[in-house]
């Protein structure tokens, strides 16, 4: 027996609020036209989640997202059997849910699944656009409708955890990065209504700790936690002790570098 999940849940019926940062929005609506697999490179924070909820929207189809681990295992993409009060049953996984319901599947932050996990979309990302289900016996074709999305941190590569070239070169690429200095002002105040002093400042913040990117900082300060900043000065946090939670903690555990960061909000706020 085969259960048939339904789509209502993965549907986006609300516009979600996405500023473009340069084409990503043509070339992926060309790449979904020509069936072609899209392949989101950009730093942690930097909107590819919300690009991707917002293309879900502007396309009409299911978004099924799965937030890639350690521990994910080719089942939960494809499926399993599950025995439940003695009757044995198949369920899909969320991968092959997408492309049974002509969905968009994304898998965020793809290099943290396992090597041997990701080999299950290589069908589905070429000429053949197929999902092999070994358990049932089935090619599952993928209809038109069908899309699949991957995601990943480039600054996060290492030899463990990377790409392979069989894997990357099937995709189309589209490149982010954090927006210019107008439009993550933009963003921040269209997403917490901040008012323009305070998004510049935060803005300005957001900029000076990406300068030390390699000098002590993996990451600088992400475009998601300014929002998260603005949003607790909005609800009445001071501006220093919100940058301080919201931004500064996150970004490193290294006391020299707590205090230099936050000697640089001091001086904006």
């Amino acid at each position: 027996m085969t259960q048939v999940q339904t789509t209502e849940t993965y549907i986006i019926t609300q516009q979600p609020y996405y500023e473009p940062i340069g084409n990503e929005i043509s070339l992926f609506e060309a790449a979904y036209q020509n069936q072609l697999p899209v392949l989101l490179k950009g730093p942690t924070g930097c909107g590819k989640t919300r690009f991707m909820e917002y293309m879900a929207w502007r396309l009409q189809r299911p978004l099924i997202t799965v937030s890639c681990h350690d521990d994910l295992t080719a089942s939960d993409l494809v499926g399993r059997f599950l025995i439940k009060q003695g009757n044995t049953s198949w369920i899909d996984g969320a991968l092959t849910h997408a492309v049974r319901c002509g969905g968009i599947c994304y898998l965020d932050e793809v290099i943290e699944a396992r090597k041997d996990t990701t080999v299950v979309i290589h069908p589905l990302a070429d000429d053949r656009r197929v999902l092999p289900i070994d358990k049932l016996g089935e090619l599952l074709a993928a209809p038109a409708e069908f899309c699949l999305a991957l995601s990943y941190n480039p600054g996060y590569q290492s030899v463990l955890k990377d790409l392979k070239p069989s894997t990357r070169q099937r995709f189309v690429a589209l490149e982010f990065n954090y927006p210019t200095y107008d439009v993550e002002r933009k963003i921040i105040m269209q997403e917490t209504d901040i008012d323009l002093i305070t998004a510049e400042k935060l803005v300005k913040f957001a900029h000076t700790t990406r300068n030390l990117k390699q000098n002590g900082l993996e990451e600088g300060a992400s475009t998601r936690l300014l929002v998260h900043a603005a949003k607790l000065i909005q609800s009445g946090i001071e501006p220093k002790g919100a940058c301080h939670s919201a931004i500064t903690q996150a970004l490193s555990d290294d006391a020299e570098m707590l205090t230099s960061i936050n000697e640089l909000a001091a001086s904006l706020f």
